[in-house]
């Protein structure tokens, strides 16, 4: 049987482990600093059919990530205080921050505890629909549209597919053939297609939006602890390279100055959703800049290092996702080793397809 990317991940970061290579290595690799990013903490591990999975931990996984990364002599330093300590090099230490994405009421009941306890400052970006009530969500709508339905049919750009949905096997199946075809689509396309699955389901998108997210006045309570930072998400958490330039910055500045008015002080920091390479771009870091922005973070994978100070929109960060909650694996992300290693087979990659090919006789 052949492996897939993820279980591939973790025998390769396993090995590295074992080997000892990340600690060989480390030296070179390991940069000045980490960026991580969460989206739900929650001690309600689900099982069976939950392809979202992937964006939950346990609040006891955050707060050995906590330990480990203090014991490893990282200084927890707000998202505020990157663009001072990327500047003045003074510091051997390397500095860890914490965010979240999204808002969710979890990160107030389950992660807020953790980092209080530890006294860990962090940032949540939040976008500001959802702290209305009326965002679309629209991976758990269908997440959960799978659930409820024996079976769809399914619309995407005109090609009509066919799920059957009896086994959490099938369910997982369409859910990523759905997921990632979606993907592709302009924003308002894929989310009509889930949305008519939504009414076939008989699923509340808005109510799925309140049960799950912050409104502005628990942002507001949580917000008074110095610990804590608010970041922009967007308004509708939409892929902003999807969008003309006029509705991205629009996306960005409504969303920015609706969080400094809810919350009565200034907003510096921005998430881009989803955060990729086909999710945020150069026109994206660049409005970013222009709208005042101290630091704006990604979700492409790396480690922060001196380079970055003159790349303050285009932050990497290291996701801690529920199919990774093992220390071990954190340990060796830390080095910097297995993104040293993918840049290296990047490059490789670049310079083969520049190699002009021999012509055949």
């Amino acid at each position: 049987m052949l492996m897939n990317s993820r279980s591939f991940l973790k025998a390769a970061l396993s090995a590295m482990h074992y080997t000892g290579v990340d600690e060989l290595i480390a030296p070179f690799t390991s940069g000045n600093g980490v960026i991580f990013m969460l989206h739900h903490v929650t001690p309600e591990q689900t099982e069976g059919f939950s392809p979202n999975r992937i964006l939950q931990v346990t609040p006891e996984f955050l707060e050995n990530v906590i330990v480990q990364v203090k014991a490893a002599g990282f200084d927890c330093i707000p998202i505020d205080d990157v663009p001072e300590r990327l500047k003045s090099r003074d510091s051997e230490r390397p500095f860890a921050v914490f965010t979240l994405d999204d808002g969710y009421r979890d990160n107030r009941d389950h992660a807020y505890p953790v980092f209080k306890r530890h006294d860990v400052p962090f940032t949540i970006y939040v976008p500001a629909d959802y702290a209305d009530g009326k965002g679309d969500l629209w991976w758990l709508t269908l997440e959960e549209a799978l659930r409820r339905l024996p079976r769809v049919e399914v619309d995407i750009a005109g090609d009509i597919h066919e799920y059957d949905l009896e086994t959490d096997a099938q369910r997982t199946s369409a859910f990523d053939a759905i997921y990632w075809r979606l993907r592709d689509l302009p924003e308002h396309e894929a989310r009509a297609v889930v949305a008519e699955l939504a009414r076939a389901a008989n699923i509340d998108t808005a109510a799925l939006c309140r049960d799950l997210v912050m409104t502005w006045n628990e942002l507001r309570e949580l917000a008074a602890d110095p610990l804590v930072t608010i970041g922009a998400h967007t308004m509708g958490h939409y892929a902003l390279s999807k969008l003309d330039a006029t509705k991205a910055r629009q996306e960005m500045a409504e969303s920015i100055a609706r969080i400094a008015d809810e919350l009565g002080k200034p907003c510096r920091h921005f998430s881009y959703p989803y955060g990729c390479e086909s999710s945020a771009g150069e026109r994206e870091f660049e409005m970013a800049r222009d709208l005042g922005m101290a630091t704006a973070v990604t979700t492409r994978k790396g480690l922060i290092h001196t380079h970055h100070h003159d790349e303050l929109t285009a932050l990497p960060r290291l996701s801690l996702n529920g199919d990774f909650q093992d220390e071990r694996y954190v340990k060796v992300l830390l080095s910097g080793a297995p993104f040293a290693l993918l840049n290296a087979v990047q490059r490789l990659r670049r310079q083969s397809s520049e190699t002009p090919k021999a012509i055949a006789s």
